[in-house]
This record gives C-alpha cells, structure tokens and sequence, in this order.
C-alpha cells in the first residue's frame, strides 16, 4: 500500500504524537509499504529526508513560543496538495485535526480515497492552557468544530477504549481503538548492578537512594507542580530522590519550587531525554512512577513505566485508569489530591514486596501493548478501508500516464521542489 502520514510534529521534536507518528511510519515502511510523511521541519529550512520506503518531507515552519523544542506549520495547502499528488496515496492518516487534518480531508474528498484520524488531543488540551475563566467557553468551541470535522473522515482512531467513548457520548461517532504499540524488548524490567551504576553516575545520582520518576513536558498541562509538591512530602520521611524528565515552559518555575520547598538538591532536572539517550535506563533505576496529568488520552510514559516493570501513582482521570488499576499495578489519587499522591508513594517505597507485586502487574498490563499487535491493527484497518471503500488503482505517473515508483518523483524533485539548496544558503 501507498500509506500518507500528515503530522504537525515529527521527531526530533518531542511529542506523544510526533512518536507515535514516527514509529508507524517506520513500521509500516519495513513491513514493504511506500510510506510519505509530511511534517513541519524542526529546522529554518524546508528539507526532504529519504531511505527505501520511506519518504518524510518537512515543510517550511516557524517557532512555537508555547512549547520548547516545537516549530509549527502555517497552513501550507499548496506543499501538500502537491506532495500527496505526486505520491498518490491509497490512505491518508492524520495526526493533527486542524490545518494537517483539514488539508489531508481536502485531498482525500478530491482523489476518492480514504482518511483516518488518530485522536492525540481532545479539546480539554488547549483548553487547559487559558485562563481558567474562559475555559469553559473555549472547550464547548472547540467540541463544536470537532462535531463538524470527525463526522468527515472515513474513519477516527481511539488510542483508548475511554477516549472511544467520550467521542460517542460528545459525536456519536464509533471510533476504532488502537493505541500505541510498545517495543518491549527495549522497555523491560532488568538492570544489571554494573550498569546501574554508570546510570546513576551519569544523572549525578547517589547511590541505593530510591528514586521518584517522572517523565513529560514541563508545561500546564501536566501538573508536574503538583508531583513535586506530593514529592517534597514523601521526602520528609524517606530518602528518595525525584527525576524529571522533559523540558518546558514551566522549568524555571518548577526549579524554583524545589528551591523553596527545600529539596533542590534531591530533585534532578534532566531534560529531555530520547530512548537511544538511556531514557529506557531510567525507568529501570526508578522505584515507581508518578504523574498528576488530568488530560492524557493514552499515556504512552505510563506504558512504557509499565513495561519497565514499574508501580505507578496517578490521577482518576481520563484514560488513565486503565492503565493504572488501584491497588493492583499502582494506585490513584483523584485530582488535585496531593495528600494522596504523596500517601501512595510512601506506601509503595516503604514496602518492597508490594512494590515487587505491583510492578509485575504492571508488566503483565504493558505487554497487551506489544509494538506489533497495534501495527497488525492499523495495517488491517488501511487494507480494510482501502479494499472495501475504494478499487485498487495501479500508480501512474501524472504527466505521462506511465506506472512508475511511488516515491519516483520524490527522487525527481529531491533539490528544487521546495528550493532546499537555496534556502539553506
């Protein structure tokens, strides 16, 4: 299949979307299908990066004063029109619902063809970066155009059986649940004693000192101000140290925090730190894990703490429950409970063998996750939209009328369709 993933972020920026994006489109490539990614660039300049199946073009954007490391696209109907007439996808996924979302529907109307749409935020998202006073107003917009927009692609995608759900209840749509697909044999339980302790070297932590993980962005959002605070409590009567991984608007703010509540130096700000950098690492060397998010719709870090073999604290809220089952793999507070947060991780650092249990309960969770079970999924789901909705078409060059490659053209245009040598100069 010719396969079309139109995304607003891509890695190297850093998102639960732009991931998800990543891996499905690789996925999908070393599988045998002709794979276009379009992106915007994490760059000042357009550029085109490609290797055997797999084409991902990043288009010209701008920088994004709301979130750190993110660039973003404005409108560009013309680029993309373009890239999807010379690739001739037989399926195009989304993995953004406005401008990306809105062009990949334009073209999918035009060429007969069928879209879908990964639901990586729901209106509480933006919401959650206003005022509180306007919020409300906000949020009821925002379902307001997403009753209008979903009821358009051929198909919307769940990552969660929860976020299925408050589709049907806001639209009344059904929607098909595939969430993100773990690699387990990269997040996984076992940590030898040597390597350890090069990890705890390299994060400056000391050793045999239980550790408090958290990994997300330091924005609004996430609630990290709440974690610290249930984390300063837990300090008071244990040794544990905290690590936050993840960068953000609210890094300065939540560093002062730590400050004033005493604990700076038990408190490690990491950064972001990607999978091939020792994220995997991390995980490991950490006795539990904890989030106070409200607005997750699949909570990959979650997962992937699962995987690790982890107990994890969290909030009643969203989908978040059916990752995190109380008092079986974790427990939960309900929002804003900081008492409750800094209450469940004491119960889990002062008994080892809950801690033990929970974490096995975790795995067992995590491994319903496994990477190739959710690509089997979206593959059957692209065959099934394609073969039942629209013929099989064979590829043909647009001018010429003649089957070439797919990503023919690609190679064709590489240096003057988006002028890249220029504009790096």
């Amino acid at each position: 299949m010719r396969i079309a993933y139109l995304s607003q972020s891509y890695p190297p920026m850093i998102s639960g979307a732009a991931f998800f994006a990543r891996d499905l489109a690789e996925a999908m490539a070393r599988r045998g299908h002709q794979v276009l990614v379009i992106a915007a660039s994490d760059k000042k300049y357009p550029y085109l990066d490609q290797k055997e199946n797999l084409a991902v073009l990043r288009l010209r954007s701008f920088f994004n004063p709301m979130r750190v490391g993110q660039r973003f696209l404005l409108y560009p109907r013309r680029d993309v029109m373009k890239a999807l007439r010379e690739f001739q996808p037989d399926v195009i996924h989304m993995h953004e619902p406005l401008q990306m979302g809105l062009l990949g529907l334009e073209y999918g109307k035009r060429a007969n063809i069928p879209t879908t749409l990964t639901l990586h935020q729901l209106p509480w998202f933006v919401a959650s970066y206003l005022p509180e006073r306007i919020r409300p107003s906000v949020e009821a917009v925002l379902w307001t155009y997403a009753r209008w927009l979903l009821k358009r692609f051929t198909s919307i995608i769940a990552p969660t059986q929860t976020i299925s759900t408050i589709i049907m209840q806001m639209i009344g749509l059904d929607t098909n649940v595939i969430g993100y697909g773990l690699d387990l044999d990269i997040f996984h339980s076992s940590l030898s004693p040597d390597r350890e302790s090069a990890a705890r070297q390299k994060w400056n932590l000391p050793p045999g000192t239980p550790l408090i993980l958290h990994v997300g962005s330091l924005d609004t959002d996430k609630r990290v101000d709440r974690v610290i605070l249930a984390a300063a409590r837990v300090m008071r009567e244990s040794a544990a140290h905290l690590i936050v991984v993840g960068d953000g608007q609210q890094k300065k703010y939540l560093i002062q925090l730590c400050k004033n509540l005493g604990i700076a130096e038990r408190v490690h700000f990491t950064g972001f730190v990607l999978t091939g950098q020792g994220l995997p690492e991390i995980y490991r060397m950490a006795n539990l894990f904890v989030t106070a998010s409200e607005i997750e719709t699949q909570g990959i870090v979650l997962l992937e703490a699962a995987a690790s073999e982890l107990p994890l604290v969290a909030v009643r809220a969203t989908c978040i429950p059916e990752i995190v089952h109380h008092e079986i793999n974790g427990y939960l507070a309900e929002p804003g409970d900081i008492h409750a947060l800094a209450e469940s991780m004491g119960r889990i650092l002062k008994n080892p063998r809950l801690a033990s249990a929970m974490g096995k309960q975790s795995r067992t969770l995590a491994e319903r996750h496994d990477a190739q079970i959710k690509l089997e999924k979206h593959e059957k789901l692209y065959q099934q939209l394609s073969q039942d909705l629209y013929p099989a078409r064979q590829l043909l060059n647009l001018k010429t009328g003649k089957p070439v490659s797919p990503l023919h053209n690609f190679d064709k245009q590489k240096n003057t369709w988006f002028n890249i040598e220029k504009e790096r100069r």
